[in-house]
């Protein structure tokens, strides 16, 4: 029997040794029926070269600028969908997955047409027993989205069932083709953060299940591209967390959820000013200000060049 044709596209931007070690990872999986698709998202580095003198044989489309996440892979999505992959797995260029990942995604997708996305088990690379993420879970009193068992171990979650989510990560995820067919692709302006959480809602909303399958592994380098923590982080997780919630709460709750995040960032923007810590929260605070002004004005996608100024000072 012909197992069914699964196209993994993986997403690169300046980070071409973690996309080499991804790749090194797929290439070594015991699944017979799979393509590769590199998407490079305009890396000004040498990522380009690197990828195609260690993998020639590899698809690999250029973009030609950073359409960020969303953009990036809806690239990917489209061209995977041209050559009718039957699934398709997104995987974070700094994941590196296990050569078995795939056959237990697939077996959740196809217990039924309603199930069109699942998640792996998502582990941390620097600590591969701790888990980052297994599905994620809204918060409709706050407006936030939190990482399931985090923290958790592997393995004693690794035998557990199937079990229903609100979202899959980011990091890893395989979907069914007809739920882009009839949900469409992951809104581009969201650029970077809250697109696949925002995405996997409206795909609920079309009817489908969502679940996160322990039995699946990968490993996820927390933060490669940016960082632990930076002012890009900052701006982008809170513009577009209001985003979210204006675009997924109604009437009363939406006034009051949105109310209640300004409040908190104000509240960290004077904490920041109080106690600029030699000037190093300054960045941060301001870009939080910037993130709250721009979604006042319905400013998404890139950020502007005023605020890559403060984000980016060294350019």
């Amino acid at each position: 029997m012909t197992q069914p044709h699964v196209a993994l596209i993986i997403l690169n931007w300046n980070n071409a040794p973690d996309t080499l070690a991804c790749l090194d990872s797929v290439s070594r999986l015991d699944y017979p029926n799979y393509h590769v698709l590199a998407v490079d998202n305009g890396s000004t580095d040498d990522s380009v070269a690197c990828i195609r003198a260690a993998y020639p044989g590899i698809e690999l489309l250029e973009t030609g600028e950073n359409l960020g996440y969303a953009g990036g892979n809806n690239v990917g999505i489209r061209h995977a969908l041209v050559r009718e992959a039957e699934y398709l797995c997104i995987l974070n260029n700094d994941v590196v997955v296990a050569p078995d990942f795939l056959p237990p995604l697939l077996s959740a997708l196809r217990d039924g047409p309603q199930v069109g996305v699942a998640t792996p088990l998502v582990a941390e690379m620097r600590e591969p027993e701790r888990v980052w993420a297994l599905g994620s879970q809204v918060d409709w009193r706050t407006g936030t989205v939190r990482r399931l068992h985090a923290g958790g171990s592997v393995q004693a979650l690794r035998q557990s069932a199937p079990f229903a989510v609100d979202a899959a990560a980011g990091a890893a995820m395989l979907v069914r083709n007809d739920v882009f067919q009839r949900v469409g692709f992951m809104d581009e302006s969201f650029y970077l953060y809250y697109e696949e959480t925002d995405w996997c809602l409206r795909v609920q909303r079309a009817g489908y299940r969502i679940v996160a399958v322990p039995a699946s592994v990968v490993w996820h380098k927390v933060s490669a591209t940016l960082g632990d923590t930076s002012p890009v982080i900052d701006y982008y997780m809170l513009r577009n967390q209001l985003r979210f919630i204006s675009r997924h709460w109604r009437g009363g709750s939406r006034l009051r959820i949105l109310g209640q995040t300004i409040l908190r960032q104000l509240l960290a923007v004077a904490a920041y000013t109080v106690k600029p810590h030699g000037g190093r929260r300054l960045p941060h605070r301001t870009a939080r200000l910037l993130a709250l002004r721009d979604a006042l004005l319905g400013r998404w996608g890139k950020m502007g060049a005023d605020v890559a100024k403060i984000c980016y000072p060294s350019r």
